[in-house]
């Protein structure tokens, strides 16, 4: 009796350790995952880094320069044979074999400055900045693509739990019909028609319960993989009502839905601030025709002897001006194509504005059609369910047909089926309407 007691607490004990060892992961926290492991997402967030720079390197277009440098020369001239040269009287003298060495030493600082470039600088910081911001937009819009991609893959996982649960419920109603049946046709009070009939219904179920049971393991994987979690272990799934949308009230406006997701689509904004850059490009191409201004300065000293070097100082300060008159057509170039990158830019702008209406208006039929669905589908299970429970009672008196009970309880999983996937299908189509208006939370 001891031994058993202990046995049933070891039992138990490794059942409690099993049970926390599997991990729950809520929506909120596979989306948070995504966000922190996605490789376009961390991608994107490291070139931050190169716009970020970019900008600073515009700041830096504003700054004078600084060089310093210095230098060490050594020399020697060498003469085996001797020379012939004239003196100071006219007279040719010969010279003796020479060897003469020199060294110098050299020193110096300056640089320059840009006064005037035809406005480019400017617009280049600007145009960096607008680059920086629509950077940060196009991340965020990223965010919010994994973040709905996650929700997706999480409702699978969900849809396919609930199924797998009611095919296991099914299967063991089946089993445990197939097994009455049998006993009351041992007994002669079925024919063997109601027995071959429940044999075939439960090998169905069994395949349904296979696959459902398929499904729903693959679905995890599918996510797991998406989070870069390890597919080994052992998880939970849980639908967190803390993230589950609010409804959206007055979705049949789609004027007052267009104007909120101009206001919150990342991607629209992204593309108004990439509409303001290559203006700013123009504007530096434009300065291709104006004068530029620079100045420059220095400080430099030489000596043949490193003590020596600060004896002789030389300064210089000086103003360059520069008069663009041909330019190869470079400028006129550099001009056009700023153009018609703004035309080009322009038009993209205004297909997204056409494509956010398209995206809000199929994301609002699909949530009101997804509703529709949900209210049907769940008047279709309730008859269902009442139908088949009348069969199941009349067959049981006697007075419907096994066949009839068999179908009235087919209906009945398949409605149970339809009302599961309209009830993911709602809460998938709640959040796809967020997205399209570029509300859906990603902290």
């Amino acid at each position: 009796m001891k031994l058993f007691k202990i046995f049933m607490l070891a039992f138990i004990f490794s059942g409690i350790i099993a049970l926390n060892a599997q991990e729950k992961i809520t929506l909120r926290q596979a989306i948070t995952a995504a966000l922190n492991q996605n490789t376009s997402v961390i991608k994107s967030t490291n070139s931050l880094e190169t716009s970020n720079a970019a900008v600073k390197n515009a700041y830096g277009n504003f700054l004078p320069t600084l060089n310093l440098s210095s230098g060490w020369n050594w020399q020697r001239v060498s003469n085996s044979k001797g020379a012939t040269v004239v003196n100071y009287f006219g007279e040719a003298q010969t010279l003796g074999p020479t060897e003469t060495d020199s060294r110098s030493y050299s020193m110096s600082l300056g640089g320059n400055v840009t006064l005037f470039d035809g406005l480019a600088n400017i617009s280049s910081l600007s145009q960096r900045k607008n680059d920086l911001q629509s950077a940060k937009y196009d991340l965020d819009k990223l965010r919010q693509d994994v973040a709905l991609q996650t929700v997706n893959f999480f409702i699978i996982i969900t849809n396919n739990e609930k199924i797998l649960k009611f095919q296991d419920e099914d299967l063991k109603f089946n089993e445990d019909m197939l097994k009455k049946v049998k006993e009351m046709f041992d007994l002669k009070m079925k024919a063997n028609v109601d027995l071959y009939s429940q044999e075939y219904q439960t090998s169905n179920s069994q395949l349904s319960y296979l696959q459902a049971k398929n499904n729903y393991e693959k679905s995890k994987i599918t996510l797991l993989n998406y989070l870069s979690k390890d597919i080994l272990k052992d998880y939970t799934f849980e639908m967190d009502s803390s993230y589950l949308p609010e409804s959206i009230k007055n979705i049949e406006d789609i004027d007052a839905l267009y104007k909120t997701a101009l206001i919150n689509r990342n991607d629209y904004q992204s593309s108004k601030l990439k509409l303001e850059s290559s203006e700013f490009q123009l504007t530096i191409a434009r300065g291709g025709y104006l004068p530029s201004l620079s100045g420059n300065y220095g400080f430099s000293t030489s000596a043949t002897q490193p003590k020596d070097l600060l004896s002789r100082k030389v300064y210089n300060f000086g103003l360059s001006l520069s008069l663009p008159i041909f330019s190869r057509w470079s400028t006129e170039y550099a001009t056009q194509s700023a153009q018609v990158q703004i035309k080009n830019t322009n038009e993209d702008l205004n297909a997204l504005e056409r494509q956010i209406k398209s995206d809000l208006k199929n994301a609002v039929l699909d949530l009101q059609t997804a509703k529709l669905q949900l209210e049907v589908t769940k008047a279709a299970l309730k008859s269902a369910l009442e139908t088949w429970q009348i069969k199941r009672d009349s067959y049981t008196l006697g007075a419907a047909t096994f066949i009839d009970q068999q179908q009235s309880y087919r209906d009945y999983v398949q409605a149970t089926n339809n009302a599961i996937a309209s009830e993911s299908n709602y809460i998938l189509k709640q959040f796809g309407l967020l997205s399209a208006l570029g509300l859906l939370k990603t902290e």
